[in-house]
C-alpha cells in the first residue's frame, strides 16, 4: 500500500513523503504567463537537480532519484534524521559546537566547488547518525564569486541569531572555525565583513 503525506508547502513547492522517498514539485504561478512559468519551473528543477548531483560527490545530501521536467519534481531519498531548527537548541553545547564546525566544513566543500547553497539556515539542515545533510538546493546556483559566498554566510549568521539566539555567536564561531578550511576563506570572510558593514550603513536610514 502506497503511503504519501504533505509534510511541507511553500510559495515554490510542494514537499511530499511517499513511503521512503521524498518528492519536491514546483508549483506554477497563476500571475505568470503559463509558457514563460513552464519554462521557468523547467529551469529551476533542472537547475536543482545539477547542483544536488555536483554537491552529493563531496558532502551529504539526499540522494537524487529521479528528475522529472514534465512535472517539474524532482524524487530523491528521505533523510530520517533531525531536523536542526528544531533540535539543535536541545543538545549540550559541546554537540552544537560539534555539528557546527561540520556545517562550516560542508560549506567550504561546497564554495570550494564554486556551490551556493542560497538558504543556509537550520531548516534545510538534517542530522543523521553524527552527519549533517543539506538540503533544498531550490534557491542555489554555481558561482565563484566571493560576494556570492560571502552573502551565503550572512544568511546562515542571520538564520542562527533568529532561531539560535542564546549562542549563535559561539556557533557562528565553530563555523568559521572550519570553514577557514575553504581556500578562499580569508577573502570570503572579508567580503563577508563588507556585506555587514553595508548591512548596518543602510540600517540607519
Amino acid at each position: 500500500m502506497t503511503k504519501q503525506k504533505i509534510i511541507q508547502q511553500g510559495a515554490e513547492a510542494i514537499i511530499i513523503l511517499k513511503n521512503d522517498k521524498i518528492i519536491k514539485k514546483r508549483l506554477r504561478k497563476s500571475y505568470r504567463i503559463k509558457e514563460l512559468d513552464d519554462k521557468i519551473r523547467k529551469l529551476r528543477t533542472r537547475s536543482e537537480s545539477k547542483l544536488l548531483i555536483k554537491a552529493s560527490k563531496i558532502i551529504p545530501v539526499p540522494e537524487l532519484r529521479f528528475t522529472d521536467e514534465i512535472t517539474k519534481s524532482l524524487t530523491m531519498d528521505f533523510v530520517d534524521g533531525k531536523k536542526l531548527s528544531d533540535n539543535l537548541n536541545d543538545f549540550d553545547l559541546k554537540k552544537q559546537k560539534t555539528v557546527c564546525r561540520e556545517i562550516g566544513s560542508s560549506i567550504a566543500k561546497l564554495h570550494d566547488s564554486n556551490i551556493i547553497h542560497g538558504d543556509l539556515t537550520t531548516s534545510n539542515m538534517i542530522l543523521k547518525k553524527d552527519r549533517v545533510y543539506f538540503i533544498d538546493f531550490g534557491l542555489g546556483f554555481q558561482s565563484h564569486k566571493l560576494e556570492d559566498k560571502a552573502v551565503d554566510l550572512h544568511l546562515l549568521k542571520q538564520a542562527l541569531e533568529a532561531k539560535h539566539f542564546k549562542t549563535w555567536e559561539v556557533l557562528f564561531k565553530e563555523i568559521l572555525k572550519s570553514y577557514s578550511s575553504s581556500k578562499d576563506s580569508k577573502k570570503v570572510l572579508e567580503r563577508l565583513a563588507a556585506v555587514e558593514r553595508r548591512g548596518r550603513y543602510k540600517g540607519k536610514y
